[in-house]
């Protein structure tokens, strides 16, 4: 018996694979608005203090790709799941995964975002391209639009809680504040009644309740330098604020917005927010990523099966 093929279009933001390429993958960030020499000498600065030329997050994301095909294989042997890239800003964008699909003989599939919380401006975005590509293309698709709240995504946030904690040998754990943290967005997903803000918080609190953690906040971070107001408080004034105002002294910061290593976490956090905590005398600690932690793999092969499952009893 032929095994039915089904096709899994993972997406994610992009990045550039090398120095060179910087330029033109914040060109098309700014919808072809190339960025100014100064603009591009901040950018790549940024690149070279992380990873000195390296770019691991679309390493990072290759590994998660094949992990998460690898997983729904094993799981669920019975079909054959094939795993596709596709790429809000760099190549292969989200058409060409949902056109090397269709050239592959692919008639059914479904999408998922490496990224556990909804937002009409993120992965709503991400929806929306692959969906027109697919309906042109005559393909049959079905998206995952969340699972900020999976099971094996806690446990995996929660572990990471809980070895970061361990860190701090200097201070009891009561006194230790942690911040959870995710990509701000423009302010006016507010007025939209968009899920972002919510969906976060339900995680933060899901990790606090299984870490029995009595000393948290949320906080946001990497907001974009537009002239719209961003959702804050941002977390460098975060830090400032605790620091100057209740003399907290120890800081463990938990991305739960990110589920892998790049430059919001390896240099927004590891280098600009860590030397902004020397600077005020704070011992500053942050959870380690999800990159292709097992937990996280099986997150996204449940939630794409089950997805899957729902729409061939629906056909």
């Amino acid at each position: 018996m032929t095994k039915r093929r089904v096709g899994v279009l993972v997406m994610s933001y992009g990045t550039p694979e090398s120095l060179d390429q910087v330029e033109a993958y914040y060109t098309h960030i700014r919808r072809g608005h190339p960025p100014t020499p100064e603009q591009l000498h901040e950018l790549t600065a940024r690149y070279e203090a992380i990873v000195g030329g390296f770019f691991p997050l679309r390493e990072n994301t290759n590994k998660q790709v094949k992990g998460l095909e690898d997983t729904l294989r094993a799981e669920h042997p019975e079909v054959e799941f094939v795993c596709y890239q596709g790429l809000k800003h760099a190549q292969p964008y989200v058409e060409d995964g949902v056109e090397q699909m269709v050239k592959d003989g692919i008639t059914e599939a479904v999408g998922v975002v490496l990224a556990p919380h909804y937002s009409t401006m993120s992965v709503g975005g991400y929806v929306k391209r692959a969906k027109d590509k697919a309906e042109e293309l005559g393909l049959k698709m079905s998206f995952v639009l969340d699972y900020h709240l999976h099971a094996k995504l806690i446990d995996a946030l929660s572990t990471r809680v809980e070895k970061a904690l361990t860190k701090f040998n200097d201070a009891e754990r009561s006194d230790i504040r942690v911040i959870f943290t995710a990509h701000s967005l423009p302010e006016k997903i507010l007025e939209m009644k968009d899920p972002y803000p919510d969906q976060l918080l339900a995680t933060s609190k899901a990790i606090a309740e299984r870490v029995q953690l009595t000393n948290w906040q949320f906080g946001w971070q990497s907001a974009g330098q537009t002239a719209m107001p961003w959702l804050g408080p941002d977390i460098l004034d975060v830090l400032k604020q605790i620091q100057k105002e209740e003399g907290v002294k120890s800081v463990l910061l938990c991305p739960i917005g990110f589920v892998s290593d790049h430059l919001e976490v390896l240099y927004d956090i590891d280098i600009e927010a860590q030397a902004l905590a020397k600077e005020l005398g704070l011992h500053l600690e942050r959870t380690e990523s999800l990159n292709t932690d097992p937990l996280y793999m099986q997150t996204l092969s449940d939630v794409v099966y089950t997805k899957w499952q729902e729409e061939s009893k629906q056909s």
